[in-house]
């Protein structure tokens, strides 16, 4: 199912001032009781500032507020990645997206709780006869196991339709799981394009790919598995909790969220922690902005904020592109990420490269779009800004697997910061359809290699190596990206 329509968010009138009853009579304060008043306001007002800078001070290191304990984990993330069958690079690379599935599936104690777009974990959800499903059809066994284990699991997934299967879902029900469909179409005009899970209030897993066996073999996914980290894990529960009560039948979004659902870690407050022994600055962000409950920072904020930082340079992999709301009729156009990197690349000089998947469902009108951008790069201006597709090879027997052997990628990483996000870039994303975002800021250096740096590191190695193409080389990439 995609994303229809156009949603427009709307603001709650402010209530008016109440009106002081007709006939009452209200005296004059003496002089002396002002001064007195002025006194005891003074004092107040001290106290409340000193409270706050105590609070907020206590909110940085990782305590205080909605329930969120001191930080003092030890915190470990790891850079995870599916790279189709087929495909090889040099080096050891990061450890795959099954592994650390597989691993956070067997430390399981207490709970998971895993917010997805839909469940295809066998062969049998697409008809075929592949191998490489192996992969998901064991994730999906050890999934089942948990609740006779007395594990507690929670699966918060957008509303089924024609178009994905139901196998999974019932077999996670019989094995007793819950699970709640989350309509969102019917609430924002969007889906639940989230992917991310939280094992024991302690681990968690997010990034770009789905509850599908596909996206462990055939599609190249990029994410993040994070250990030993209650403070993150338990702000992410909080957006889990969001889905779960709006799975409710005929649930609506609250307006105002209660407490209970608001955070203190966001951009401007991120929480400080380290990370691999690395100090970092870290939150989540939400989209669309019906759901971000108080404190949440929306996701195309959080998006605009690290480009908007970047000094040196801002390098982007995501699957598809459009300054556009892609699936909302009639067309419109919007620019809202596509200005901010224009600016950046025109401003401050910063060097834009951008490193977009192409496979068969490609959008046509996706290319003049990136054209467009390559083109602010000149010699003569020394604007820099450099646009590349990546292609996934395929043999004639994986190109007969459906919606596969793409980069299904969802980051971007500055020489400050990493975002890794589930969202691809175009305006139903970040208006309608719901998603989330890990944002890590860190520049000093540590005992670890810093998140930035793993994860520029992932994108040189793509972007240097034979499975991508320069825009402007129609004739390595025009074949294999769409129906033009």
């Amino acid at each position: 199912m995609k994303p229809y329509g156009v949603y427009e968010q709307l603001e709650p009138p402010e209530e008016p001032p109440a009106p002081t009853p007709p006939g009452r009579f209200t005296p004059k304060p003496s002089r002396g009781a002002l001064l007195s008043a002025v006194l005891v306001t003074l004092i107040f007002l001290f106290f409340i500032h000193f409270f706050h800078l105590c609070s907020s001070s206590a909110l940085r290191r990782g305590g205080g507020g909605n329930g969120d304990g001191p930080c003092a984990d030890p915190c470990r993330i790891v850079l995870v990645e599916s790279i189709p069958e087929g495909m090889s690079y040099e080096g050891a690379g990061n450890p795959s997206t099954f592994d650390a599935w597989l691993n956070l599936v067997g430390s399981a104690r207490r709970s998971l709780d895993v917010a997805a777009f839909y469940w295809t974990m066998t062969n049998e959800d697409t008809q075929t006869q592949e191998p490489s499903a192996s992969q998901g059809e064991r994730i999906l066994e050890e999934l089942l196991k948990l609740p006779a284990r007395g594990v507690s699991v929670r699966v918060a997934v957008n509303s089924p339709s024609s178009k994905f299967p139901l196998s999974d879902l019932q077999a996670l029900e019989r094995s007793g799981a819950a699970v709640r469909t989350v309509d969102m179409p019917r609430l924002t005009r969007g889906v639940l394009h989230t992917k991310f899970w939280i094992v024991d209030g302690a681990h968690l897993y997010i990034g770009s790919a789905n509850m599908d066996w596909r996206s462990l073999t055939q599609v190249k996914e990029l994410g993040t598995a994070v250990y030993n980290c209650s403070c993150l894990a338990r702000d992410l529960a909080k957006v889990f909790e969001a889905y779960w009560l709006l799975g409710l039948p005929n649930a609506s979004i609250p307006t105002p969220w209660p407490v209970s659902f608001s955070t203190s870690f966001n951009m401007e407050t991120p929480l400080e922690l380290n990370l691999n022994d690395t100090p970092a600055a870290v939150y989540f962000s939400s989209a669309p902005p019906p759901l971000c409950a108080p404190g949440r920072t929306e996701d195309l904020r959080a998006l605009l904020s690290v480009i908007d930082a970047a000094e040196e340079f801002v390098h982007v992999a995501v699957m598809s592109y459009l300054p556009t709301m892609e699936f909302s009729y009639p067309k419109r156009f919007w620019p809202a990420i596509d200005n901010r990197l224009r600016k950046a690349i025109f401003e401050r000089r910063v060097k834009v490269r951008l490193l977009v998947g192409c496979w068969p469902h490609s959008k046509a009108e996706m290319f003049p779009f990136l054209k467009s951008l390559a083109a602010v790069g000149d010699n003569r201006t020394r604007y820099s800004v450099e646009v590349r597709l990546f292609m996934v090879p395929s043999s004639a027997a994986q190109a007969r697997i459906p919606y596969a052997r793409v980069n299904h990628n969802k980051y971007m990483v500055t020489e400050k910061a990493a975002y890794i996000g589930t969202s691809n870039w175009s305006g139903d994303y970040f208006v309608q359809t719901a998603g989330s975002a890990l944002v890590v800021n860190q520049t000093q250096s540590g005992a670890g290699a810093t998140v930035p740096g793993q994860l520029r590191a992932v994108f040189e190695r793509d972007w240097s190596s034979p499975y991508s193409a320069d825009i402007g080389d129609t004739g390595r990439w025009e074949r294999l990206c769409g129906s033009r």
